[in-house]
């Protein structure tokens, strides 16, 4: 229960931080679609533990076994098995948060819903779980390009306090790619990084914002009502570890406006295409989409294992005080980039897939 998502290209994960290994299951996926290997692997390179200095230092390669659904580079339309083990798992470091709850985390309401938790490293609730989820991200991302030369691109907006003003229109991935906090420009990054390691340096940890761009979407793509394409994104994004908040176009910006300015007037086409002067709706209208770059943007809280002191309980309710120890991010924005573009590529290939079943035969 809870662990997969999407209807035609539908993806199921499984495994916990500290077990032998974590995975997904991908289905639904088309046969003949030559994948390249080597880009699902670049994508868990930008994912994993231990990249920088200012992520956790938790040493993982992180390299994926495909176990099947493919051969020779080549879907065969099958379930696409792929599986990373873990290697540097430290039990021992989570001994205190066996028997204090982690305030903000989802050790005390695993404990309540289940009345069992993974005593180590956070289990499903531990962010390696979204390794199934970037390599799964990847193959509809390989799909996406192929069937309508569609791109994904995610970078970090803000990181506490600290905001880049970036053109979502030319940014590009190398841009992204150029700095350890994956912030498109050069000196609002370094900016951030300074933050991160003060931060860090104190045992706390701060939070921020993750923007995505979709450029060349299908347009059509979206069903109503219930399965509107913004709807869908929301979820998917907002499944991911340490999220607090969506917003897609003008967001809650627009608010701020009068429909006379906030309106996207339609613009003529030769093709007959639609085309609008402005991009408020963030290329959704109607729970659809319209051709047009589809823009949102997440919101990250800070990370809630800390080394700082703070009040909690135990398992028993009583008061007590915990400083945790271990390995952890004091920042989760640089390594959300990979897994925001991979959500964001399930939910697109998905839609597709059953677009094209609907629409497709005539």
């Amino acid at each position: 229960m809870g662990s997969s998502f999407g209807d035609l290209f539908r993806i199921s994960t499984f495994g916990e931080s500290h077990g032998g290994g974590v995975g997904v299951i991908v289905e639904g996926c088309p046969p003949r679609l030559q994948l390249n290997l080597e880009a699902i692997q670049a994508e868990l390179d930008r994912r994993r533990p231990g990249q920088s200095h200012i992520t956790t230092p938790r040493k993982e390669a992180d390299q994926v076994e495909i176990l099947s659904g493919v051969m020779e580079g080549t879907t065969l339309g099958t379930p696409i098995a792929m599986l990373v083990r873990n290697k540097d798992q430290r039990p021992g470091d989570y001994k205190d948060m066996a028997v204090a709850f982690r305030p903000s985390h989802a050790d005390a309401t695993y404990q309540v819903k289940y009345g069992i938790q993974a005593s180590s490293g956070g289990g499903r609730a531990s962010a390696r779980e979204t390794i199934g989820r970037v390599a799964a991200g990847a193959i509809a991302k390989q799909l996406l390009q192929r069937a309508t030369g569609t791109e994904v691109l995610a970078w970090v907006k803000r990181i506490h306090t600290i905001e880049a003003v970036v053109d979502a229109s030319t940014v590009q991935h190398e841009a992204i790619e150029s700095n350890i906090v994956r912030c498109p420009d050069p000196d609002v990054a370094a900016q951030m990084i300074e933050r991160i390691e003060t931060i860090g340096r104190e045992g706390d940890s701060c939070g921020g914002v993750i923007e995505c761009v979709v450029r060349q979407p299908a347009s059509g793509l979206g069903m109503p009502v219930f399965d509107k394409l913004e709807a869908d994104l929301a979820k998917a994004v907002m499944s991911l570890p340490a999220t607090k908040g969506f917003e897609i176009g003008s967001g809650f910006g627009g608010t701020l406006l009068r429909g006379s300015e906030h309106n996207d007037a339609f613009l003529p086409t030769e093709d007959g295409s639609l085309h609008t002067a402005t991009n408020n709706s963030g290329g959704i209208q109607g729970g659809i989409s319209n051709g047009e770059p589809i823009v949102l943007r997440v919101g990250f809280k800070p990370t809630a294992t800390i080394r700082k002191e703070q009040q909690t309980v135990n398992a028993a309710g009583d008061a007590t005080t915990l400083a945790a120890k271990g390995r952890h991010d004091p920042c989760v924005l640089p390594r959300a980039v990979p897994m925001v573009e991979a959500m964001v590529a399930l939910v697109l290939a998905d839609h597709l897939l059953r677009q094209q079943g609907q629409c497709s035969l005539w």
